[in-house]
């Protein structure tokens, strides 16, 4: 097999030199990459528009993340309610929770 001056080595029907190179092209059918290459362009495409379409409002996106904020500080303060032993500390964290509960409780629909 005669070396390839394109470095080609690895695959010998890359070589035009190569006794190889004939049956390279024959087993292979032509314009097999572009059409996948095509087919690949329009799944993402077909992938993107259906991101977009279920993708929430900005609105929406906001309102889930306040959701989730007083969510987070109600956890913290139930969690520092379960092991506090000051009466006083209690019963400021006893407040706090009931104004994350009555915060929440606007957020029912989200």
């Amino acid at each position: 097999m005669a070396s390839c001056p394109y470095r080609h080595n690895f695959h010998p029907g890359l070589c035009v030199d190569s006794p190889f190179a004939g049956e390279y092209n024959e087993i292979m059918a032509r314009g097999w990459a572009s059409k996948s290459v095509q087919a690949q362009i329009d799944m993402a495409e077909a992938h993107r528009s259906a991101v977009l379409k279920n993708t929430p409002a900005p609105e929406t996106l906001e309102l889930i993340r306040k959701k989730e904020t007083i969510l987070l500080s109600r956890t913290r303060v139930v969690r520092e309610l379960g092991s506090a032993q000051n009466p006083r500390y209690k019963a400021v964290l006893s407040k706090a929770l009931a104004d994350l509960d009555a915060q929440l409780s606007t957020f029912a629909a989200v």
